[in-house]
């Protein structure tokens, strides 16, 4: 894009503000602003204490004429453009300073505005451009201090010494050391705001999915008891009208839970931060899914008994199982399934087992039910494992970890 400016005529990518971790976007929609101020001041003080220099060295360097305070007045004004154009700028006030010493005129604040103009350049990421137009005036400094001396004003100066080079040599380091640490300082607080915002946007893809998973897991079930029930009351309500009235209590049951659990999910929502008006389900309302499911017409034999587990652990586990079951209604022959707790030392182990066979038919179901369930055991550090049986019939597997830090993660 920017080649294209360029060969458009428009501003070199060297001209504009920034450095490489600056973002093109801000940049086109959010132009720094003028520093009137600060470019003032430096201006006033460059040509106050300039008089004062001259003062100072009367008699050893020559005195400041028009032409000599112009040249003070631009090197100073010029700073107003250095976050706009920051290289223009450091060789601009870097080539007025050379000529204004050159000149003969005293030396004296003149240098701070050169430093400011390199310290912009250097911490909006133009270094070799600060580095240059620094080295630049150092050895044009040199060079008239040492051969050019002689011919420039003031009329029967001597060569300066090279304990004062070494001086101003040292000067101009410590001018781009200080600059590099600001920049260094400013990339850093740019990459820990970065940081912090990709965080953010992390937590709230992970409380996006999370709360994706809890819709998906309470809906999908729930919409199955009701279209199973529906499906029963259609066919009966001619020859068994009292069949039909119990598959529409279960479907009136079965909606005022779901209704109940999405508005949990909502209320979390509308008010992030507050501790939630009801307990997370668990696999202590194992029972209840097991009585939503033969209402469904699907038998459900439970075998072993949960440990404690950590609220995490215990609200996956009860998803799992219940999405499990959900899909034996949806896609499943059988009427009967089996559900298994072990206890493997500090890993709980689920399976849900149905004898099948699939039925292959158009359940309503978003296909994102395994994903879900494998992304609630991954988020624990477990492991799901679902997929057809050998004999027939299919199987979900987890593994689930049983441990207290879960809780301890979750309160942070």
């Amino acid at each position: 894009m920017d080649g294209q400016r360029e060969r458009r005529g428009g501003p070199p990518q060297w001209w504009r503000l920034g450095p490489p971790w600056w973002d093109r976007r801000d940049d086109e929609h959010r132009r720094p602003r003028w520093p009137w101020r600060s470019t003032a001041l430096i201006t006033a003080f460059v040509l106050i204490g300039s008089n004062f220099a001259a003062h100072a060295q009367a008699g050893e360097r020559a005195g400041l004429d028009p032409f000599a305070r112009v040249l003070l007045f631009v090197t100073g004004a010029a700073l107003l453009w250095r976050q706009r154009h920051p290289v223009p700028v450091v060789f601009g006030t870097a080539a007025a300073t050379l000529l204004y010493l050159g000149s003969g005129y005293p030396y004296g604040p003149v240098f701070v505005a050169v430093a400011v103009a390199c310290f912009s350049a250097v911490v909006t990421g133009h270094r070799r451009a600060a580095w240059m137009a620094m080295a630049t005036l150092w050895a044009g400094h040199a060079l008239v201090s040492h051969w050019l001396y002689s011919r420039l004003p003031p009329s029967g100066d001597s060569a300066a010494s090279w304990g004062e080079e070494i001086v101003i040599a040292t000067w101009v380091v410590a001018i781009v050391a200080l600059s590099e640490l600001a920049r260094t300082r400013r990339e850093q607080w740019a990459r820990e705001r970065a940081e912090r915002a990709q965080a953010a946007k992390r937590r709230a893809d992970e409380e996006r999915l999370r709360i994706a998973r809890e819709l998906h897991d309470v809906l999908a079930h729930s919409i199955s008891v009701i279209n199973v029930q529906a499906g029963v009351g259609l066919a009966l309500l001619d020859s068994d009208p009292e069949q039909a009235r119990t598959a529409l209590t279960t479907i009136k049951d079965q909606s005022k839970e779901a209704l109940g659990e999405v508005r949990q999910v909502l209320d979390a929502l509308r008010t992030p931060g507050d501790a939630p008006r009801a307990p997370a389900p668990g696999l202590d309302r194992l029972p209840e899914l097991v009585e939503q499911a033969a209402s469904a017409g699907l038998t459900v034999e439970v075998e072993g008994e949960s440990p404690r587990l950590s609220p995490g652990t215990d609200l996956a586990a009860f998803r799992i199982v219940q999405e499990a079951l959900t899909n034996v209604v949806r896609h499943s022959g059988s009427r009967h399934a089996r559900v298994r707790l072990d206890r493997d030392g500090r890993t709980l182990r689920l399976r849900v087992d149905d004898d099948g066979p699939a039925t292959h038919a158009d359940a309503g179901g978003s296909g994102n039910g395994l994903a879900g369930m494998r992304e609630r055991a991954a988020a624990l550090g477990g492991t799901i494992e679902a997929g057809p049986r050998a004999d027939g019939g299919f199987r979900v597997l987890a593994a689930l970890p049983i441990d207290v830090a879960h809780t301890k993660e979750e309160d942070r």
